[in-house]
């Protein structure tokens, strides 16, 4: 009786020779514990794609099950940190001997946070849809880093034009050489005072970062809070009326186009320790049936390409 299994990928002869860039799986689905700088270690259900390359020419194919088992054990015994997920890629290489030299692997989730509301403070949950692509090639390992971070848009153009009805309202109104403060207050405060409002939409800022080569923890909630604090408007979790004035206030002081949104982001990671970055913001306009959109990246040479 035979007791040996077959191992086609490793005796069978190719089909046609060649290298190949990338081998491996997609949609693994695996639960990890997410460590991240300020932030207890987080459960999260995510989503890996896991590659070596083939650079044996006339090999069969890979060891995907090899693949899977070092994620398994990323999933069972550690925590996801940049040293932990580089272990990770160095496991794909070295089970894979001869044919490889060179590991990739994405992994996607969504990181639920508390986040304060404006000014009831008032907590609530809000979801932050992460990916993490690391590859390790030649013993250097590059980790990128990515999240959406959701904001309102209010449009400039829109704004403009909401204020010349305004004033034209206002002079047809209020004709007479004297104008008495508490008739105007009063006013302002009817729907007809303030007949128009300029449109404003919820956006997205899709970021990419890529970390320093000594970085040791991520550091998500620094990444979110940069982009929140840039933008000013960040959408809200749990809201009182105070909170919902509040956001008013800060949509009419923060007129963007998506170029203003995209400029504010580049000149914030022009200043940070990334070694290069990767901007797409995304206005999904209200007026429009189309989109208004806008890329920046740092623009190094080999870098992220727009």
């Amino acid at each position: 009786m035979q007791t040996t299994m077959p191992d086609i990928a490793h005796s069978a002869d190719a089909l046609q020779t060649g290298k190949l860039d990338w081998v491996g799986m997609g949609n693994i689905e695996l639960p990890l514990l997410f460590a991240s700088k300020g932030l207890s270690d987080t459960h999260v259900t995510a989503k890996a794609d896991a590659f070596v390359n083939l650079q044996k020419e006339d090999a069969k194919g890979i060891h995907m099950s090899r693949l899977f088992l070092a994620l398994d054990t990323l999933s069972c015994e550690q925590s996801l940190t940049p040293k932990t997920l580089t272990q990770v890629l160095d496991s794909f290489i070295s089970s894979h001997q001869e044919l490889s030299n060179a590991a990739k692997v994405s992994i996607t989730f969504e990181l639920p946070l508390r986040r304060p509301s404006l000014l009831s403070k008032k907590q609530g949950w809000k979801s932050y849809p992460i990916t993490i692509t690391a590859i390790l090639e030649d013993g250097v390992a590059l980790i990128e880093l990515g999240v959406d971070v959701t904001y309102s848009s209010t449009c400039p153009c829109s704004a403009a034009l909401a204020r010349q009805l305004i004033q034209n309202a206002f002079a047809e109104k209020f004709q007479q050489a004297t104008v008495d403060k508490e008739q105007v207050h009063a006013w302002l405060g009817t729907t007809e005072g303030i007949l128009a409002t300029p449109h404003s939409q919820r956006s997205i800022a899709n970021i990419k970062v890529l970390l320093p080569a000594d970085c040791e923890e991520f550091d998500i909630l620094a990444l979110i809070n940069q982009v929140e604090d840039e933008l000013k408007t960040p959408v809200q979790a749990a809201v009182k009326r105070e909170d919902e004035q509040e956001f008013a206030r800060l949509n009419g002081q923060n007129l963007m186009f998506c170029e203003d949104a995209a400029r504010k982001l580049k000149a914030l990671f022009e200043k940070t320790s990334y070694q290069d970055f990767y901007i797409k913001i995304n206005h999904y306009e209200s007026l429009h049936a189309h989109d208004a959109v806008a890329y920046a990246v740092k623009g190094i040479a080999s870098g992220y390409k727009a």
